[in-house]
């Protein structure tokens, strides 16, 4: 009961205290940011919201992306790598929780932007080898947050899989592919963030690229296989978390339905001009 009689001072020490606790528990690595219990701040994204929003379009439900048109415009690939400036230069842990999330997701969607308008003309992520035994950008060093050096693999496993243990993670990051959930037009934020995350969702299983049967075989993206555990494990569980999402008639054929057939996903390049 003493703690009570603290004196003004006492309180904003203490107070001091916690926040530099708070902003130590983001910086060192992945598993410090994914753990950072969160503060009271926002990070502005209307940046990357006009990029999106100039350079993408939803077609078949599909959004693609105009990379030969970025790539072309000295001025939209210096703002890409300004808003990426931007993120680089924050403090992550000082964010709400949801707003680190949305940060994160938006790192990992504008860095994969950059590094495949970089390598422009490519026709999947995949042909990006920055080294000869690699298949793919992702665990190359792409960013510097904190003086922590990330890949695009640390930002999806090490952050965002780690921290949040929500299956929905993968439907808010793009690896720039067609079969890859949407590359969302609108970059993510806090607010109304589980809202958004349950759209994407719905957009990706109610998509054939997500979810379709082939006569009475289900047929699934690779993303259920490759991080199964996320949605569950075992084929009922990853079925009820598509029936979830399902629009009626699917949910209806995957509730009578025991077991997945087979896996597929499409790496060519989600390019506008395809």
């Amino acid at each position: 009961m003493q703690q009570r009689d603290w004196s003004r001072r006492s309180l904003l020490a203490a107070a001091a205290s916690g926040a530099a606790t708070t902003a130590a528990a983001g910086v060192g690595s992945p598993a410090g940011f994914a753990k950072a219990p969160g503060g009271r701040a926002s990070h502005d994204h209307a940046a990357f919201d006009r990029l999106l929003a100039r350079r993408t379009t939803l077609r078949n439900g599909l959004v693609r992306v105009d990379y030969a048109g970025w790539a072309a415009s000295s001025a939209d690939r210096g703002a890409l790598k300004a808003y990426i400036a931007g993120l680089t230069a924050a403090a992550p842990e000082r964010l709400t929780r949801p707003e680190q999330f949305a940060f994160w997701a938006n790192l990992y969607n504008a860095l994969t932007l950059d590094i495949v308008l970089a390598a422009w003309p490519v026709k999947s992520i995949r042909d990006i080898r920055p080294s000869l035994l690699s298949s793919g950008p992702w665990k190359a060093p792409a960013a510097t947050v904190s003086g922590v050096s990330l890949s695009l693999d640390d930002i999806e496993h090490g952050i965002l899989r780690a921290g949040w243990r929500d299956p929905r993670v993968h439907y808010a990051v793009n690896c720039a592919s067609m079969g890859c959930p949407n590359l969302p037009r609108t970059a993510w934020r806090g607010e109304g963030l589980s809202n958004r995350l349950n759209a994407a969702a719905r957009a990706f299983v109610n998509h054939p690229r997500g979810v379709r049967f082939d006569g009475d075989a289900l047929v699934v993206s690779s993303i259920y296989h490759w991080f199964a555990k996320d949605f569950g494990a075992v084929d009922a569980r990853v079925i009820t978390h598509l029936a979830t999402y399902a629009d009626p008639a699917l949910k209806t054929r995957l509730e009578a339905t025991g077991r997945i057939s087979r896996h597929d996903y499409d790496w060519s390049i989600n390019d506008g001009k395809s």
